[in-house]
């Protein structure tokens, strides 16, 4: 009887304690950037109801999600920790992190909270995304709370992802009155950002997503008026936000703030005034990034920010003010079935952006998106050669290793100042910085994902690098040699082919893969690596080989297709396979064998089926 009482003694004290919390609704839509609003200066726009928000909210005009694409984002906000950091960087990957994480959502369960998501989950670590939340459906709301409990409900629109251009969407929404069967704008009306090519396509997906912002709009605006209807618009704190930017090229993918900067409006009502930092209504100029929302959730529930959470509430009881070198830290990797490793800070003002495979293209990160009408006609248009500079520049190799802009002067991001000697104290300091962040957050991407199960077996890849703290800062000295091109680094790396470290060994392997044909003394060091117990190791020795023309190298990878690894080692190699021109010459039998096996990963079948479909 003692144990009941004292039971329903603490289940009255959390609902006492919920009760003196907010409710908090977060409406989320898809591949947004902050400028497709009227709200944030576009005066093409028709969002009436997000202007009308804005008036009322907080509106944050330099807010960063930390990852250009939609999994890695929600992984890093769900947890409040950098994807990099857990080992959650790669998109739809599903690898384990370690147990210290624990996502916002339980601490609110925990706290009495009713919690509902609708419903996006893919939160790219290993577990059941579901059983987090008390309700997770398309149907999921708030409504169906008990009486009296508190909520937080999220609310993720679709309406404005990138598929949206895809022209079976465009007629299905057409069909449906999501939007009119005519542009309200005509397509060459449209003011084209400096950094696209004057194509039809690219005018025509421009105007149409112009109007799939109206609808995306008027979606949100219900929600709003659910919410008052319902008599909670007093008891509720509102946010707003994009879950990173796009849709047209250049956007989503990229961490240009065409692809990271996006919108986010937080609306409090007068009950809870005193946890906000300015009043409704106000322009919010401080940088935050989805790394700070977790926190910052908590901090509005009066709860302290966990050891293990690395951004910083900016609002609430337990508000820190930002620190004088506030940043927001940018990160960019496997997309889908295309390998690349981009790091970057922003200030604000000031993005330094740097490549650590600048042997790549910048285009494409991904085959879906050629399904829109403006990314296809784009690449067609190189491949037709013709392209003028510099809308070529993001087809071809090499890629500038670093880039640097001033977001105020040049807020598309067109004028690379990194070479600009008026800029070079900015550079070096900008670069320096990185280095620091990501050391500091004890960054993931520096292991290839090939070699996530190979080191780590039975742990989080987090986990193994934690091991390495002490070598760490040397490891990602390594990464930024190897990956700045520079043919008189040549040397150190021919010396490091010979290490314990299979990392130091596959950046070894990779920075002569960057040099390129510049690499020709380290031949002989290559072709004694194409024998490595790492695959992805032996991976960039015989697409360094390759890139040299020599003939060892591009038998090595198709070599690699008849061993049996990982989805990501096979991953790594028809990436190789892609990028010098060798794809044709996958055999029939991979293809076969690979589109019948339900284990090969969805990227790996993608790929079979697109090349069993060219080769009918």
């Amino acid at each position: 009887m003692k144990r009941f009482l004292i039971l329903i003694a603490a289940a009255l004290c959390i609902h006492a304690r919920a009760a003196d919390r907010p409710n908090i609704l977060w409406i989320v839509t898809e591949d947004n950037a902050w400028n497709w609003l009227g709200c944030y200066g576009n005066k093409d726009a028709v969002t009436p109801q997000l202007d009308a928000l804005a008036k009322e909210s907080l509106r944050y005009t330099h807010a960063y999600s930390n990852a250009p694409v939609c999994a890695v984002a929600r992984s890093t906000i769900l947890n409040g920790a950098y994807a990099v950091t857990q080992g959650t960087q790669h998109m739809r990957s599903r690898h384990p992190i370690p147990e210290i994480y624990k996502p916002y959502v339980s601490y609110f369960r925990e706290l009495g909270y009713y919690c509902t998501n609708n419903s996006k989950t893919d939160y790219n670590f290993e577990g059941n995304d579901k059983k987090l939340w008390n309700a997770c459906s398309g149907k999921a709301t708030y409504k169906n709370r008990p009486d009296g409990k508190p909520f937080l409900a999220v609310f993720n629109l679709g309406v404005s992802h990138e598929s949206s251009l895809f022209p079976k969407v465009v007629a299905a929404n057409r069909r449906k009155g999501i939007i009119p069967e005519t542009t309200r704008m005509a397509p060459g009306e449209i003011m084209l950002p400096p950094y696209l090519p004057d194509l039809p396509e690219i005018r025509s997906d421009i105007a149409i997503y112009q109007d799939v912002i109206t609808a995306m709009d008027a979606q949100v605006g219900k929600a709003l008026d659910d919410l008052k209807q319902a008599g909670l618009a007093d008891d509720t704190i509102v946010f707003y936000y994009g879950d990173h930017g796009g849709i047209i090229p250049r956007g989503k993918r990229y961490l240009e703030d065409t692809g990271v900067r996006v919108p986010l409006l937080v609306r409090i009502p007068e009950k809870w005034r005193t946890l906000a930092p300015a009043l409704a209504g106000a322009t919010v100029d401080e940088v935050v990034s989805f790394v700070d929302f977790a926190p910052t959730l908590l901090s509005l529930a009066g709860l302290e920010k966990p050891p293990q959470m690395q951004g910083r509430a900016f609002l609430g009881e337990k508000r820190a003010a930002p620190p004088a070198d506030n940043i927001a830290f940018l990160y960019a990797d496997r997309f889908d079935e295309i390998y690349g490793m981009r790091r970057g800070i922003t200030d604000g003002r000031w993005k330094y952006i740097r490549c650590f495979t600048p042997h790549l293209p910048a285009a494409p990160y991904s085959y879906y998106q050629f399904e829109q009408p403006g990314w296809a006609a784009w690449r067609k248009a190189w491949e037709d050669g013709k392209l003028k500079s510099p809308y070529n520049a993001i087809w071809e190799t090499p890629q500038p290793v670093e880039r640097l802009f001033d977001t105020s002067a040049d807020p598309m991001e067109v004028a690379n100042l990194a070479a600009d000697p008026a800029h070079a104290e900015r550079l070096e300091a900008m670069r320096a910085r990185l280095k620091s962040k990501m050391i500091d957050a004890a960054d993931t991407g520096i292991v290839p994902e090939p070699m996530f199960a190979t080191l780590a077996p039975d742990r989080p890849i987090a986990s193994y690098v934690a091991t390495r703290k002490a070598d760490f800062p040397e490891l990602v000295s390594l990464a930024f040699l190897a990956s700045s091109g520079n043919k008189e680094n040549l040397p150190e790396l021919i010396s490091k082919f010979s290490s314990e470290d299979p990392l130091t060994r596959y950046w070894a392997a990779q920075g002569c893969l960057i040099l390129g044909k510049s690499a020709a003394p380290a031949t002989d060091g290559l072709i004694a690596l194409l024998d490595d117990p790492q695959a992805a190791v032996r991976v960039a020795a015989a697409h360094a080989l390759a890139v040299m023309e020599n003939p060892r190298g591009k038998a090595a990878l198709l070599a690699e297709l008849e061993k049996s690894g990982s989805e990501y080692d096979q991953q790594t190699v028809t990436n190789a396979l892609t990028r010098i021109g060798a794809i044709d010459e996958i055999p029939d039998s991979w293809v076969k064998r690979t589109r019948r096996d339900k284990n090969a990963g969805a990227y790996l079948k993608r790929l079979a089926e697109r090349l069993a479909k060219e080769r009918k």
